[in-house]
């Protein structure tokens, strides 16, 4: 038991998923902000391409284009309504 759980009186519980925060394996809708966590979770090296395509289904083409989309219009540029007028 470390010093500051001695000291807290708590004990260290089971070490948080570093997945906890991303879209379930399972999701359908693909708002921006689910696009911007997968994204920011392959930037951060929590997950490969690879394992992001395979978790969600995804081809690499659309990944890297919402990676795209980021990086040139941030996290807006990855709603469907704005994808017509960044494309232009």
């Amino acid at each position: 038991m470390s010093a500051c759980a001695e000291q807290t009186g708590m004990t260290p519980g089971p070490a948080a998923d570093p997945l906890d925060d991303l879209p379930p394996p399972e999701t359908q809708r693909w708002v921006a902000s689910r696009k911007a966590l997968v994204v920011q979770a392959v930037r951060d090296g929590r997950l490969t391409l690879d394992q992001a395509c395979e978790r969600y289904g995804l081809s690499g083409e659309e990944f890297l284009s919402w990676q795209r989309m980021i990086e040139r219009h941030g996290v807006a540029g990855l709603r469907v309504t704005r994808l017509q007028r960044y494309r232009n």
